[in-house]
């Protein structure tokens, strides 16, 4: 009689003892899996960095070294410039405005303002190791804000310890200014026939010495110049006496 319950010829036999899906159901160790046991290669991660890392590496060295070229010169020139500054001491002119005569002072009715004025100053230079020179110097006179007149002066030089005298001589020559402008002036000349006025200076100016030379624009202000106006149309000058002036650069 044949024996239904033996092995059928051609089907395998599960082994209890596989380490298959049964096995992990069984609680098991897991199935072995290749990438557990993967292992970089080295040499080729080693490869892999000398070819894409050059240039990142040059170009940030590149950086590196330009920057530090760039602050040691920054360095050197600022040291430089300090020595020289402790050994000479270089100091700005000193503009004083000694007398201010107008006259002529007229308005028309189209706000056009006339006047002839000369202003006298004084140019210090209280460097004893620099002299200076002056060039495109440039004058103006001002009320308040407004321009009334400007005019230019001849270049000049100073050794030193030096005073220098200039003048500067302007002509209005009927300009237009805005109507408050001429109120104001008018009301000034009505209240104590005084006016403020405000003269201000231009100039390229030079440092010079035997080894050291430095171009600067000077600034020259000189502010609340008052200056009286006769009704008898005799020349105004100042009231207060000679006035200083601020300076910079």
């Amino acid at each position: 009689m044949e024996d239904r319950h033996g092995p059928v010829t051609g089907y395998s036999v599960p082994n209890p003892t596989h380490n298959g899906p049964s096995a992990a159901a069984a609680g098991g160790p897991p199935p072995p899996n290749c990438y557990y046991n993967y292992q970089p290669n080295p040499y080729y991660h080693q490869q892999y960095y000398q070819v894409s890392q050059p240039d990142s590496v040059q170009r940030s060295s590149c950086l590196r070294c330009i920057f530090a070229f760039v602050i040691g010169l920054f360095l050197i020139f600022g040291t430089a410039t300090f020595i020289v500054w402790l050994v000479l001491r270089p100091q700005l002119p000193e503009f004083q405005v000694d007398s201010f005569s107008l006259s002529n002072f007229t308005f028309t009715n189209g706000y056009r303002v006339f006047l002839i004025s000369e202003i006298h100053l004084t140019a210090r230079n209280p460097n004893s190791k620099m002299s200076l020179s002056y060039d495109h110097v440039e004058t103006a006179v001002y009320y308040k804000l407004e321009l009334l007149s400007k005019t230019a002066l001849s270049p000049f030089s100073q050794e030193t310890k030096n005073e220098t005298s200039l003048v500067a001589k302007f002509a209005g020559d009927g300009s237009f200014v805005e109507k408050p402008v001429m109120d104001g002036i008018n009301g000034e000349i009505g209240k104590n026939a005084n006016v403020g006025f405000d003269l201000r200076l231009l100039s390229w100016i030079n440092f010079e010495s035997k080894s050291w030379m430095s171009r600067n624009i000077l600034k020259v202000f000189c502010g609340n110049l008052v200056v009286g106006i006769p009704s008898n149309g005799r020349p105004g000058g100042l009231t207060e006496g000679p006035r200083p002036c601020r300076v910079g650069i």
